[in-house]
């Protein structure tokens, strides 16, 4: 009895090591981090009940992969997909009549950078992430498992109860379908801090000279939950010195890169006095320059997440 207890607390203790990297591929698979914790969590109660079943055959970290996949394709049964507002619609004119808010549960949200440092980084982005909800979700997982994570056909079949053939034949489709979406890389290397530093002054400063000079003219900006997107720096500017006007006068605050991304923290001035939360402004850069902005204005949830206090004081 007494071993039987101490390999339940070894293998509890083993749940916790492969959480993280868990929660990045249930976060591929569901496009939420608050979904992917709820996967994990599913997860851990399935194997923690049918420990028993665990015969060693295989190793725990692809014993968890296994319940993992199969919580995330029970989740994912509805059929339902979540999507940027790029992914929905063209984009629209600037004005304030084409503002229309969706359900939380339409959109793909944000995550802060994983663990997992053997991954690399445009895996998460999110207009990767966005490509992902356009396979079926057995290819969403062959695809992630094999190009992502880097197991064998033979691996991710036995993971799925399917042959090698098979495997291969939805890598071949899910491949296919990627090809078609529009995902731009990212610049490689490092993120330029000094370009961030004069956007944030920029920002703060509302200065529309320097703005200009640090948005690309092709660039485009979103806000979750509204499906509005627009296309260019001259529509962009055109809403913040126009229906956005409001945002002048805002704090912004760095804080843990989203999806590979640079993050920040956007306040508004409060008419109680400090700065309320905004958005979680998401940004992707390319050659020196803002290419698009994804303002995220579901504050309650994604705040806390990041760890952005939820107001400023002046």
């Amino acid at each position: 009895m007494e071993t039987s207890v101490v390999t339940r607390a070894e293998l509890e203790s083993s749940f916790e090591t492969h959480r993280r990297e868990l929660v990045g591929f249930c976060y591929r698979m569901l496009a939420s981090p608050f979904d992917a914790e709820d996967a994990v969590q599913e997860a851990f109660i399935r194997a923690w009940r049918n420990i028993d079943r665990f015969e060693g055959r295989a190793s725990l970290r692809s014993w968890l992969y296994r319940i993992a996949t199969n919580v995330c394709l029970d989740m994912l049964s509805a059929g339902k997909r979540r999507a940027r507002p790029i992914d929905l619609g063209p984009a629209q004119e600037p004005v304030v009549e084409n503002l229309n808010m969706l359900p939380d549960v339409t959109w793909i949200e944000p995550i802060p950078d994983p663990a997992e440092l053997t991954v690399a980084r445009e895996t998460i982005r999110l207009a990767f992430v966005a490509a992902l909800q356009h396979l079926p979700p057995r290819q969403r997982a062959v695809l992630i498992l094999c190009e992502v994570l880097r197991w064998q056909a033979s691996e991710v079949a036995e993971l799925l109860d399917s042959s090698v053939a098979s495997v291969n034949s939805a890598l071949q489709r899910a491949r296919a379908t990627l090809a078609t979406a529009n995902v731009q890389a990212p610049d490689p290397g490092e993120v330029d801090r000094e370009l961030l530093e004069r956007y944030v002054a920029a920002f703060e400063a509302y200065d529309i000279e320097a703005l200009t000079a640090l948005i690309r003219e092709d660039a485009t900006q979103s806000m979750p939950p509204y499906d509005m997107w627009l296309a260019g720096r001259d529509n962009i500017l055109t809403w913040w010195f126009g229906p956005g006007i409001g945002c002048q006068g805002s704090r912004v605050l760095p804080t843990l890169s989203a999806n590979g991304s640079p993050a920040f923290g956007q306040y508004k001035p409060s008419p109680d006095g400090g700065y309320e939360p905004w958005a979680l402004q998401v940004l992707e850069l390319t050659d020196g320059k803002v290419r698009e902005f994804t303002f995220f204005l579901a504050t309650d949830r994604l705040f806390p997440l990041f760890g952005l206090p939820a107001r400023l004081e002046t």
